[in-house]
């Protein structure tokens, strides 16, 4: 797992690669200025640091399903005598571990 630093730095290097960036003000076209620049490397770094820290949330979310399909996971195991929906449970988080 990356420190917050070494993501800032990818940051700023992959806004320095992107070089020149633009911004639409009043209908014109101009390019960043050094402070659109330096704070495009902070929202950027930022981005990084959050999904990294709680990418795994949103992740786990979309791959657990529907509450419908749990219960309904849930049911069928309780008639068959299976762990469906425990194993998917266990999957989704080994799959989409916490940092």
């Amino acid at each position: 797992m990356a420190t917050k630093e070494e993501l800032q730095a990818l940051a700023d290097q992959e806004i320095e690669d992107a070089k020149p960036l633009y911004k639409q003000v009043n209908n014109e076209r101009l390019e960043f200025n050094d402070d659109d620049y330096a704070q495009a490397k902070i929202d950027l770094g930022n981005s990084k640091w959050n999904e990294q820290q709680f990418g795994y949330i949103q992740a786990r979310q979309e791959a657990y399903g529907s509450i419908a399909e749990q219960l309904d996971m849930q049911y069928w195991d309780n008639v068959n005598s299976t762990t469906i929906w425990k194993d998917h449970i266990a999957k989704v988080k080994s799959d989409n571990p916490k940092p």
